[in-house]
């Protein structure tokens, strides 16, 4: 079963309304990956949002099997990938689908049972990496290396907003998955 085909267009629509309302700020700022831009895209505002959140879900879930990858677990790193995971998995469940999502964390806890990557397990699965969005691809690969430690199949990183910056590039190149995203900053108005 997929992401009903008829709705993704008028959620893939309205998610873009709601990113370049609610998400796109403009001025000076300091990415995460140290970077300067004229511009911030704050998907918080959007995968924490009660009307995005699910359309959030929707959008990555009908981008993923219009590219045709099958997947079992979806996530990321924490923090910008968890409410993507969530709302992928919410998603799927509504369109009669298992999809788990997990967290992966910056570095495996010293405590407890030292994992990685919490919620239900991705050893042996196809596995989903997802992101917000990308300028370096550095937070994706930490969850991609973090996932195989923990046993699982990376099968794609996706990601809500590309900045084209080169993340694709480099993602594809070191990971050799498919990087996908469902917004480039084209379609923000950010060139």
């Amino acid at each position: 079963m997929t992401a009903t085909p008829d709705a993704a267009p008028a959620a893939r629509a309205r998610l873009l309304e709601l990113i370049k309302e609610l998400a796109v700020v403009r001025g000076k700022v300091i990415l995460s990956s140290g970077a300067e831009a004229d511009y911030y895209i704050d998907l918080r505002r959007i995968t924490l949002h009660h009307e995005a959140s699910r359309l959030v879900g929707q959008v990555m879930l009908s981008l993923v099997d219009e590219a045709g990858i099958d997947f079992e677990c979806a996530g990321g790193l924490t923090m910008g990938a968890d409410p993507v995971g969530t709302a992928v998995m919410h998603a799927a469940a509504d369109a009669g689908r298992a999809v788990d999502a997990f967290v992966v964390r910056k570095a495996q806890k010293s405590y407890g049972m030292g994992r990685q990557v919490e919620g239900p397990s991705v050893e042996g699965r196809k596995v989903l990496v997802l992101e917000d969005t990308s300028t370096t691809g550095g937070s994706a690969l930490t969850a991609v290396e973090g996932v195989r430690k923990a046993g699982g199949n990376v099968v794609a990183v996706a990601v809500i907003v590309d900045r084209d910056t080169g993340a694709k590039e480099k993602i594809e190149a070191e990971t050799g998955v498919p990087y996908l995203f469902a917004f480039g900053k084209d379609e923000l108005g950010l060139n």
